[in-house]
């Protein structure tokens, strides 16, 4: 017998929903970065920055004995190894079959993604070749990501009003845009190549791809080759996280008895990535110290690159990129989306923590300054990104999500 009592509402939950919607769905890992990004700032700038600097940069034994001798390096190197790892395994089971699984899926997303690297690396050249150009030109990268996590985490916030083409396309533009930053980091950040560890790194992702082919399906075998490709790929000179990702890309689709292992990997590693690995990152790389910092600082050549790149660069690639792809009859918007719609989820993509904090470290090594200036772009860049992108699409998106298929025009 069906129970047909009613229950009354509960004012408490009624209360409390707005604050419940921050930490579920999409917009959790969003909503952990921004609150670990503020804890890091205001770390770095307590009665405790001394220790915090300390925590993360302090050596724990000679370099001789190893060259990860800080936690920072640990973290940067290693832990992160695992964040690309989880990257591959995305993009491997995307482009077989998943969103970017046929050339119609993929052009619109890859054109846009390709735009939206290109636009903004431009813009940083032009804002810094007036002053340092060529201390400052490594940085060029560092504009051009967009982040997954933080990106979608804003859209999360805005619930079912967003086309789910819309927020299907944001996810793969920023897949796509992780090839694109994989890519950069393999290589313009690599130096002093190791002829002899880069053949060793050969030989033991031969030796996967051959198990690949086997279709070998224990986790172990992969697993412990990955920690041997890191260590070599560490010593090799190329910069030690691209390990994560050939790693990724030897692991099988699936196993003898048709088990998904890319995707059972991905899903057991995700929560991981999102929930540990990425603000451990964030909040021992989002730290700047302002003791002493001026507005000439804050609005130095570096930051104001930045920041000009990923809120004005990534929106006006992106945007062109697809109004460009539709007049032509190339590719179509995504469906159900109206152009202001399309222009929100441009700037979103401005949001570039993660792989911006990352390629900035590698951009450049040894000079503190320029670092924290590289950080203080990325941070405002993409604060203004979010800011921005986020009341654009909550004044312009009235409509529910629906299912029907993306790409395929209104």
């Amino acid at each position: 017998m069906t129970d047909n009592k009613i229950i009354p509402p509960n004012p408490l939950r009624s209360l409390f929903a707005p604050v419940r919607a921050l930490f579920v769905g999409d917009a959790s890992a969003g909503v952990l970065l921004i609150l670990i990004a503020a804890a890091a700032m205001l770390a770095a700038n307590s009665p405790l920055h001394e220790e915090y600097h300390t925590l993360f940069h302090g050596e724990l034994f000679s370099a001789d004995l190893f060259k990860l001798n800080t936690l920072h390096l640990w973290i940067n190197d290693a832990l992160m190894a695992i964040f690309f790892f989880v990257v591959g395994l995305e993009v491997k089971r995307e482009w077989i079959e998943g969103q970017l699984s046929t050339n119609d899926q993929r052009k619109l997303p890859v054109l846009a993604a390709i735009a939206g690297m290109a636009v903004p690396a431009l813009i940083y050249v032009s804002f810094v070749q007036a002053e340092d150009a060529e201390a400052l030109m490594s940085g060029w990268a560092i504009p051009a990501a967009t982040d997954i996590a933080f990106a979608m985490g804003v859209l999360g916030l805005l619930g079912n009003r967003v086309p789910s083409s819309l927020r299907l396309f944001l996810l793969t533009v920023a897949i796509v845009d992780d090839i694109g930053a994989v890519l950069v980091i393999a290589v313009f950040y690599t130096a002093n190549l190791k002829l002899g560890y880069l053949a060793l790194a050969a030989v033991v992702a031969a030796v996967m791809y051959a198990l690949n082919r086997m279709k070998v399906a224990s986790y172990w075998p992969y697993i412990l080759l990955a920690l041997v490709l890191w260590y070599f790929v560490l010593n090799s000179g190329i910069h030690a996280t691209i390990a994560g990702v050939v790693a990724a890309l030897m692991i099988p689709m699936v196993g003898p008895n048709d088990e998904t292992m890319v995707e059972k990997m991905e899903h057991s590693l995700a929560p991981w990535s999102a929930y540990l690995i990425v603000p451990v990152f964030g909040f021992a790389n989002a730290g700047v110290d302002f003791t002493g910092m001026g507005i000439d600082q804050v609005l130095a050549p570096l930051p104001l690159a930045i920041a000009a790149g990923l809120f004005l660069g990534k929106q006006v690639g992106i945007f062109a990129a697809i109004w460009g792809a539709e007049k032509v009859g190339f590719a179509v918007r995504p469906k159900g989306s109206n152009w202001p719609e399309v222009w929100g989820v441009s700037i979103l993509c401005g949001i570039g923590f993660t792989m911006s904090l990352f390629i900035g470290e590698l951009a450049f090594p040894g000079s503190r300054e320029l670092i924290d200036e590289a950080k203080i772009g990325t941070l405002l860049g993409s604060l203004i990104s979010a800011v921005v992108g986020f009341t654009i699409l909550r004044m312009t998106t009235t409509h529910p999500d629906d299912d029907r298929s993306p790409y395929l025009g209104d």
